[in-house]
C-alpha cells in the first residue's frame, strides 16, 4: 500500500490519478482525515498500517499566489518545512522509504556560460533569456548546485526559503527521494495551472519559468522509485525553458482567447503595483533525472499538446487573482 499525503492539491490529485492508472493499492489522506503533521498520530497510523511507500504532496503554496505566503509565515512554515521533518522521523522510525514534493522555485536566475567559465546570472530577464535561448550558453540549475533563492540567499520569498530549509533538514534522514517540480501546468483549467493562472491576470509579468506538466511530473516521481533509482535529489522538470510571453503565444496561436494581453513594462513596474514578494524566475537541468532512465517531453511540446487538449471547467472557476 502507498500512502499519499496532501491528496486534495493540485499535486496530489495528479498523483492520485497515475496511482489508479497503475492500479496501486493507496490511501489517499487529507489533514481532515488525520492531522498527519502530528508526530504521534502518523507514527501510529504508519504503524498500524504499513504502507510499502509514502508521498508527500501536502504543502501551503499560498492563495492566491506566493505574496499570500508573507502573511502567513506560521502556516507556510508549519506546512512547508515542519510537516517534511515531522514525516521523515516517522518514515526513518519505521523504516519507510518515502518520497517529498518540493519546488524548483529555490533558484533564481540560470547559469550562463561565457569564454570557458560558468556564472550564475541571477538578475536575467526575459528578453534576456530569449536572445541567449538559442546560442547554447545557458545552463540550468543542477542538484548539486546550492539554492540561490532561500533564506541563506536573499531576496526571497518566505514560500521558496521555507522549501529551502525543508530540504536541509530531511535531506540525510532516511530513505528520501526529494522531488522538485517547477511551475506545475497541465491541459485542465484549474487555479494551480500556470497556463490558467496567466490567461487571468489584467496584465503579466514576463520571466523565465521551468515547468512541469503535472502530470508527466508525478509519473516521473513513481518511476523513479519503480526503477529503485538512488535517493536523493531530483529536477523534475519539462527539459528547457520558456518565458511567460512565449507561452502567452502560444495560448494565443492555439486558444485564440478573445482578450489581448498586456504586459508589466518591467521588473520595477510589476513589483510597484502587483507583487508584495520577489519572484523566482529560473531554468532547471534535469541531466540527473534523464541519467536515471526517466524521460519527460520538451517543454515546448508539453506545452502545445496541453493547449490543444484544453478542457474547460464544466463551471466558471473562482478568480483567485485580484
Amino acid at each position: 500500500m502507498i500512502l499519499l499525503l496532501g491528496a486534495s492539491g493540485h499535486v496530489g490529485q495528479a498523483f492520485s490519478r497515475e496511482l489508479l492508472r497503475r492500479g496501486y493499492d493507496f490511501v489517499p489522506l487529507t489533514r481532515k482525515a488525520l492531522d498527519y503533521s502530528d508526530f504521534d498520530r502518523l507514527f501510529g497510523y504508519m504503524r498500524r498500517t504499513k504502507p510499502e511507500f509514502l508521498i508527500n504532496a501536502a504543502g501551503y503554496p499560498g492563495r492566491p499566489n506566493v505574496d499570500a505566503c508573507e502573511a502567513a509565515r506560521e502556516e507556510t512554515l508549519a506546512a512547508n518545512t515542519l510537516l517534511p521533518q515531522t514525516i521523515a522521523r516517522v518514515c526513518l522510525m519505521t523504516n519507510t522509504a518515502w518520497g517529498h514534493v518540493s519546488s524548483g522555485s529555490i533558484y533564481s536566475g540560470a547559469k550562463l556560460v561565457e569564454n570557458g567559465r560558468t556564472r550564475i546570472a541571477q538578475d536575467l530577464g526575459a528578453a534576456d533569456f530569449r536572445r541567449l535561448q538559442s546560442t547554447g550558453v545557458l545552463r540550468g540549475f543542477t542538484e548539486r548546485d546550492a539554492p540561490n533563492f532561500s533564506f541563506r540567499c536573499t531576496p526571497c520569498n518566505f514560500y521558496s526559503g521555507a522549501k529551502a530549509l525543508a530540504e536541509e533538514v530531511i535531506r540525510e534522514i532516511g530513505q528520501s527521494y526529494i522531488w522538485r517540480p517547477g511551475i506545475p501546468f497541465s491541459a485542465r483549467e484549474e487555479t494551480r495551472n500556470f497556463l490558467w493562472r496567466i490567461q487571468q491576470y489584467p496584465k503579466v509579468h514576463d520571466g523565465i519559468v521551468s515547468l512541469s506538466h503535472v502530470d508527466e511530473f508525478a509519473r516521473a516521481c513513481l518511476n523513479l522509485w519503480e526503477r529503485q533509482a538512488p535517493f536523493g535529489t531530483y529536477n523534475i522538470a519539462n527539459p528547457g525553458a520558456t518565458t511567460t510571453a512565449q507561452a502567452i503565444g502560444m495560448i494565443q496561436r492555439i486558444l485564440r482567447p478573445e482578450r489581448r494581453f498586456e504586459f508589466w513594462r518591467d521588473d520595477e513596474e510589476f513589483y510597484r503595483y502587483a507583487a508584495r514578494a520577489p519572484r523566482s524566475n529560473c531554468m532547471l537541468d534535469v541531466s540527473k533525472l534523464q541519467a536515471a532512465g526517466v524521460e519527460m517531453r520538451p517543454v515546448e511540446e508539453a506545452l502545445e499538446d496541453a493547449l490543444r487538449n484544453w478542457q474547460p471547467a464544466d463551471t466558471p472557476l473562482e478568480l483567485v487573482f485580484r
